[in-house]
């Protein structure tokens, strides 16, 4: 069945009762988000005195909206992203349903605990989105409504309904905000909420100046529904008297600090404060507020709407069904606790003595600190009623795809010169014939699809757009058939790398969300995987299964510039957790990757990410049919996927063992400049060995798990099929197109003197063979490194010129 916005099934009237009734379940919720915090600071053991933190006041000004929404709107098929510091508010409500043991309560920050912000692969309860990182708490729900919009177009049923977010307001200083709010490919997405929890406080201060109204005026030109909880009931009360206006105008023209200030002092003070304007006591004021007494005056004047569960209702109530819609809820952070409103209230926390005037104003026993509500009571029913609504049927399991699907070859052309950036293009061409595999790859560029080869993709597949839209340019339609419509599996971003990887972070966790697995491929400029960085490691943290290209990449992308020629991402391919990295030479090598990285894809329970590292530089396919002739091809596809293989290996020419050896241990685009100067080395009496290390993140993590063993006593994989113990004498020359220490590691891995060249410095524009002479990854350099370690010494010789650098060490 596919869920979409069903009308409102919650109660229909918000009677006295009901609102009592939630009112007691929130202020549950205040005490025990506020107790856990407590409880993991001052009362669990903490033997070497770390600070455990904790958000006391933060949770604390989410606790009406949590309540709101989990007790009285939110609907079955809802997905919710929390606000990262209001984690244990969160907890706190997944409680009362019924949803997380009692148990869990004392383990706020504790190992295999609840984590300090939601996590959807470490929390023990289902999270939706994992958040922590702030501004990904917004933008990943967004991505998750597309997911939902391009899933229903695909597949006759979902599981998902509404997205909701719920944002800090500082949390709207973040870029990629901004970035997915323009982006096209996520406008009118009908069934996505924000809620701001509008507290005008951040990390370290009360935040000046007034810029909701800014902030609404962003939203409404991009065509959001924007709505606010501002004031609640009782101030909306006062505003409806004789000279009301007067009072709403003094509170809506003072600033947060002033605001902030006020709302914290005794009654009788703050009567004398908010009547006095420019040295005149107002008159229209004071009489509006007479008969409140010094007592309540600062809870009136504090009355915000974020804190007033039938204002909050109202207004959750008007959001519409044909535009995404942003909610502005006036809150007070730390409502409810003695810390409230203060400026530096974000990590402070409550005494014993003020936790043991909490408990006993909520009315709660010293020994039932941890209880939920009694079944039979009024506000244990409706806890029960919620947890029937949002968890009482069990969801549809996903429908997923099966490794078995992947064919193990695809018949891809490996001959003449070709680069790995088009075979990626020609093998995702040959994946849009592959029945039950096809349907499930949607494939995203941050407008760069054509310049990293989709457009065969594009052509076959289409680019897809929610309504089918008009062909207007015939001419480059031969070229190039961009047809938006529902049935398309492209879908093309405006250029932001943060927008691609939450993408392919949400689509990759498409099964989960909407019910329907979803294989998403990403295509991005290989030095910019930088700029989308925080994105990519947010989508790994949060179990996304995808593939993206890096392409193209590094100095051999000569023409381009510095600019524009990456450095340091193998080293992110190969640090990055459940992320595996390839960086392949040869078309088949490509094709291989492909296919196992949808394998991995397809495993839910175990399988990785993908990142191929790929290259524009023309390649000589015939170079690989040596290797492939020695070794098989199935045991070279084996090597490939395992991390590398001996491209040339020296007993190919010759069967006694040779009197000098080196091995050049290379990747990608770097591999005919190592033949080369292997062919020359041989030449002149020094045997040596071509390594293609395709993923030397799989042969670090071989050679990791080796060790381990061993200390076990076990034998392990010491990476033999690439370096024989008899030949682990032989230096090392390692090579490559980004930065040198990503493969000197190796010298450790076989015990022996490493030279370690590569690109050190930032590139420029050029020609290529200018660039890589410049950075000593030539081979000439590579060829002079050889003499020199063979002879048993690191040397810069004259012939050396300057910037070829070579770091050498001994392991």
């Amino acid at each position: 069945m596919t869920l979409t916005a069903l009308p409102h099934t919650y109660p229909p009237t918000l009677e006295p009762e009901h609102l009592a009734t939630l009112d007691t379940i929130q202020r549950r919720v205040l005490w025990l988000a506020t107790m856990m915090v407590h409880h993991a600071n001052n009362v669990r053991p903490n033997p070497d005195g770390t600070k455990v933190g904790g958000h006391q006041a933060s949770s604390a000004s989410l606790v009406t909206i949590l309540t709101a929404l989990y007790f009285h709107f939110l609907q079955a098929g809802d997905r919710v992203s929390i606000k990262p510091h209001a984690s244990p508010a969160f907890h706190a409500v997944q409680y009362l349903l019924g949803q997380l043991p009692q148990h869990y309560l004392p383990t706020l920050r504790e190992f295999k605990g609840l984590q300090a912000y939601p996590s959807r692969t470490k929390d023990p309860v289902r999270v939706d989105f994992s958040t922590g990182s702030v501004g990904f708490g917004a933008v990943a729900p967004a991505f998750g409504a597309l997911a939902h919009r391009y899933t229903r177009s695909h597949f006759d049923s979902i599981t998902s309904r509404r997205f909701i977010a719920l944002i800090g307001d500082a949390e709207l200083d973040e870029g990629n905000i901004w970035e997915a709010i323009l982006d096209d490919a996520l406008a009118g997405l009908e069934n996505l909420i924000w809620i701001v929890d509008l507290n005008r406080q951040s990390l370290d201060r009360v935040i000046p100046g007034i810029k909701a109204a800014r902030l609404k005026a962003l939203f409404e030109e991009h065509d959001w529904q924007v709505l606010e909880a501002k004031y609640g009931r009782k101030l909306q009360a006062l505003y409806a008297r004789p000279g009301g206006a007067a009072l709403r105008k003094r509170i809506d023209d003072m600033n947060n600090e002033e605001y902030q200030a006020l709302i914290r002092l005794p009654g009788d003070q703050l009567r004398k404060r908010i009547i006095h304007i420019d040295g005149i006591d107002s008159v229209e004021i004071a009489q509006v507020i007479k008969n409140v007494p010094d007592a309540d005056l600062p809870g009136v004047i504090g009355n915000l709407g974020g804190h007033d569960l039938e204002e909050l209702l109202a207004v959750l109530d008007q959001t519409n069904t044909t535009q995404p819609t942003v909610i502005f809820a006036y809150t007070i952070k730390g409502w409810g606790l003695p810390t409230a409103g203060h400026p530096l209230n974000h990590s402070q926390l409550l005494t014993q003595q003020q936790i043991d005037a909490l408990r006993e104003v909520m009315g709660i026993a010293p020994d039932a600190i941890w209880d939920a509500f009694a079944p039979d009571s009024a506000a244990g029913r409706l806890c029960a009623e919620a947890a029937a609504r949002l968890f009482g049927t069990a969801p549809l399991p996903p429908q997923t795809v099966s490794a078995a699907v992947v064919p193990t070859t695809l018949g891809l052309p490996a001959r003449g010169s070709s680069s790995t950036q088009d075979a990626f293009g020609r093998v995702l061409v040959r994946l849009a014939d592959v029945e039950g595999l096809r349907e499930r790859i949607v494939t995203a560029a941050p407008d760069v699809a054509t310049s990293t080869n989709l457009a065969g993709w594009i052509n076959k597949v289409g680019v897809y757009e929610a309504e089918e839209q008009p062909l207007y340019e015939t001419e480059a339609m031969k070229l190039l058939k961009w047809h938006r419509s529902p049935a398309g599996q492209h879908i093309e971003l405006g250029i932001s790398e943060m927008n691609l990887f939450t993408f392919l972070g949400m689509f990759g966790i498409a099964h989960d969300l909407c019910g329907q697995q979803l294989i998403p491929i990403g295509t991005v400029y290989d030095p910019f995987v930088c700029r989308g960085l925080d994105a990519l490691i947010y989508s790994l943290y949060s179990g996304g299964r995808f593939i993206f290209a890096g392409t193209p990449s590094g100095v051999t992308l000569s023409p381009e510039g510095g600019a524009h020629q990456s450095i340091i991402t193998p080293s992110i391919g190969a640090e990055l957790p459940y992320l595996r990295f390839y960086e392949p030479c040869f078309s088949r090598e490509v094709e291989w990757i492909m296919l196992e990285a949808l394998r991995q894809c397809c495993d839910l329970e175990h399988g990785w990410s993908t990142y191929l590292r790929l290259s524009t530089a023309p390649i000589e396919q015939g170079l690989l049919e040596p290797a492939l002739q020695r070794i098989g091809e199935d045991t070279l596809r084996e090597h490939v996927l395992a991390g590398g293989y001996r491209l040339i290996d020296w007993r190919d020419s010759q069967t006694e063992p040779p009197t000098h050896l080196v091995q050049i241990a290379t990747s990608g685009a770097m591999m005919p400049e190592a033949v080369a100067a292997a062919q020359f080395l041989q030449q002149e009496g020094v045997a040596a060995n071509v390594l293609n290390l395709t993923s030397p993140r799989s042969l670090f993590e071989r050679w990791r798990t080796s060790q381990q063993a061993r200390l076990r006593g076990e034998r392990g994989d010491a990476l033999d099929w690439l370096i024989p113990p008899a030949e682990r004498h032989a230096p090392i020359i390692t090579v490559l197109d980004g930065a040198p220490q990503a493969l000197a590691w190796l010298g450790s891995a076989f015990s022996t003197r490493v030279v370690a060249l590569g690109v050190d410095s930032f590139g420029q524009s050029g020609r290529r063979a200018d660039l890589y002479r410049t950075f000593g990854i030539d081979r000439d350099t590579m060829i002079e490194a050889a003499f020199a370690a063979v002879d048993g010494e690191i040397r810069l010789t004259a012939g050396m010129r300057p910037g070829a650098r070579g770091a050498a060490g001994a392991s």
